[in-house]
């Protein structure tokens, strides 16, 4: 079997070409899967994720302080997956009272649950109260008086921390941006907000105000906007704590940069993670916090699973424009992964089928929708493809399923995770009775 050079920290840690030439994940053939259940198909490497977790883990542990790592849902939240970060002493953030019941029905450990969100509905407080989450992160003003009047009325007491806006716009899409000034996320740090937001948590009985936290965007590959809106946080703490209020807890989310193409530039998200760690060491003691360093967690999420996860697609037809480029249209596309049409992401992708074949030409990789803008991949070298062929794509384990839909009425894709030679399916394909069955 021969490793893939090309494609290290883009394809998942155990793909190798087999010796008839067809792409192995996890000791697996990805044709006989796709022969197995279909296309098109998501693939995850499970020995990656866990490798992830558990780097991450140790990139946090030697912080003086409890450190915490907490997998950020929102990139992709299934049972099994959950399970996994379990297993590996991994925290979770959630952002919505269906995360919030898939980490439940696996009975996640709740004390090691963050609800983010930045406008929670009282059904979804109810439920993060009901099912005693560790922490729920309050994003507003207005949630404050909710969920201290629910809370109250269970004679509970909840922990909480306060996501405030650092005002530090990340160079990464505006899409992806989070902390810029002008965000929809958390109490701005430049005006009285945040200072309001402390003082109305202070004096609810029924919340235990534990620190602050912050997100300053995704697919971040630089280390300091992380270190600019430390210092706005820490110099805010420094008049919380003379008001009497400590801070005993501090989160700077997560949003390291992974790659997606050969050219980009190579980013190791765990040393980041290190990095701020100590940075927020450094920072703290800078401010007077020095041996009274907060309780820190941080919340990667596509850095856990992005590389993970490999999308699989059969060819329907190969279409060459006269003066424009040759369309490989495969069975998936914008319903499967909006990213490409929702911001212009770039991935590239391999023939699974002839991995020793050498790339003849430049293709483009059309999806099945009727859209013009469902192109997944705008120009890949490849052999030359031929109806029957398999695509896969790298780096689809994060924000693919996440964000699918049935666009076209199409049933969304099947989930199947590889692990020591064996594949289990974890998710079934949608019938077209699935389509219709909540229509009354």
């Amino acid at each position: 079997m021969s490793p893939l050079p090309r494609l290290e920290g883009i394809a998942p840690d155990t793909a190798t070409v087999g010796p008839g030439g067809h792409l192995l994940v996890g000791g697996c053939d990805v044709v006989d899967v796709a022969l197995r259940y279909g296309t098109p198909i998501y693939l995850y490497d499970e020995a990656t994720i866990r490798a992830r977790a558990r780097a991450f883990r140790e990139a946090v542990g030697g912080y003086p302080a409890r450190a915490a790592v907490q997998y950020a849902a929102k990139a992709y939240c299934a049972p099994w997956l959950l399970r996994v970060m379990a297993e590996e002493g991994m925290g979770l953030d959630v952002v919505s009272g269906g995360e919030l019941q898939v980490a439940a029905g696996v009975d996640f450990p709740r004390e090691r649950i963050s609800f983010h969100g930045n406008n929670k509905t009282g059904e979804e407080l109810e439920l993060a109260l009901r099912e005693r989450v560790g922490r729920v992160v309050i994003d507003n003003l207005d949630e404050i008086d909710r969920l201290a009047t629910q809370a109250a009325e269970r004679g509970t007491r909840q922990a909480v921390l306060l996501r405030v806006n650092p005002a530090v716009a990340a160079r990464t899409h505006e899409h992806l941006q989070t902390g810029a000034a002008d965000s929809k996320f958390g109490l701005s740090l430049s005006s009285d907000d945040a200072a309001t937001g402390v003082g109305m948590i202070a004096e609810r009985s029924s919340l235990d105000f534990r620190g602050l936290h912050f997100h300053i965007g995704s697919q971040i590959g630089e280390i300091e906007p992380y270190r600019e809106a430390l210092d706005r946080a820490f110099r805010f703490a420094r008049g919380l704590r003379d008001r009497g209020l400590p801070l005993r807890e501090l989160s700077p989310g997560g949003g390291y940069r992974v790659r997606y193409l050969p050219s980009d530039t190579p980013v190791d998200t765990v040393a980041m993670a290190h990095e701020v760690a100590k940075m927020v060491v450094e920072i703290a003691e800078r401010h007077g916090f020095a041996g009274a360093v907060p309780d820190l967690s941080i919340e990667p999420g596509r850095a856990l699973v992005a590389s993970a996860g490999l999308a699989v697609y059969r060819v329907g037809s190969v279409k060459a424009v006269p003066g424009g480029r040759t369309y490989v249209a495969v069975d998936g596309g914008m319903a499967d992964n909006i990213r490409p049409t929702a911001y212009g992401a770039e991935y590239t992708a391999v023939l699974a089928n002839r991995m020793t074949h050498a790339a003849e030409a430049t293709f483009a990789i059309a999806g099945r929708y009727c859209e013009s803008g469902d192109i997944l991949i705008r120009e890949v070298r490849l052999p030359r493809p031929r109806p029957g062929d398999l695509v896969a794509i790298p780096a689809s384990g994060a924000y693919h399923l996440a964000m699918a839909s049935n666009y076209n009425l199409a049933p969304r894709p099947a989930v199947v995770v590889v692990a020591d030679g064996v594949a289990r399916l974890v998710r079934r394909r949608e019938t077209y009775a699935d389509l219709v069955a909540t229509e009354v």
